[in-house]
């Protein structure tokens, strides 16, 4: 009366344990050290040299964003800090010290016309 017939299940072999699993699982392992390095590790350290050589070669009279978004001229320079023109006032200059390493960008020069 039933045209299908009964399924009957059937038992898969047992994989053995071997060193084909050991072997894909530290292949596997490798492969996504190497995405993340290409990925992600490379491209940060890449940015972060030229970050460096940027601060290294900054020099008085330059245009500079620092990365809390002041845009000011560089007037004094030492090892550590930055001293940045950011206006005039009554023709006196206002000037504020920050890190060097808060200098985010360099602008091209004539961006504040203001000062």
């Amino acid at each position: 009366m039933f045209f299908i017939s009964d399924a009957l299940a059937q038992t898969a072999p047992a994989a053995a344990p071997g060193a084909e699993g050991a072997w894909t699982s530290i292949l596997f392992m490798v492969l996504i050290f190497v995405v993340f390095y290409f990925l992600l590790i490379r491209p940060q350290v890449k940015r972060q040299k030229e970050h460096k050589a940027m601060v290294d070669a900054l020099n008085k009279g330059d245009e500079v964003l620092t990365a809390g978004g002041i845009i000011g001229k560089i007037t004094d320079l030492t090892d550590q800090y930055v001293t940045l023109q950011i206006t005039s006032v009554d023709n006196k200059a206002v000037e504020i010290s920050v890190q060097r390493a808060a200098v985010q960008t360099l602008l091209p020069k004539g961006t504040m016309k203001s000062i």
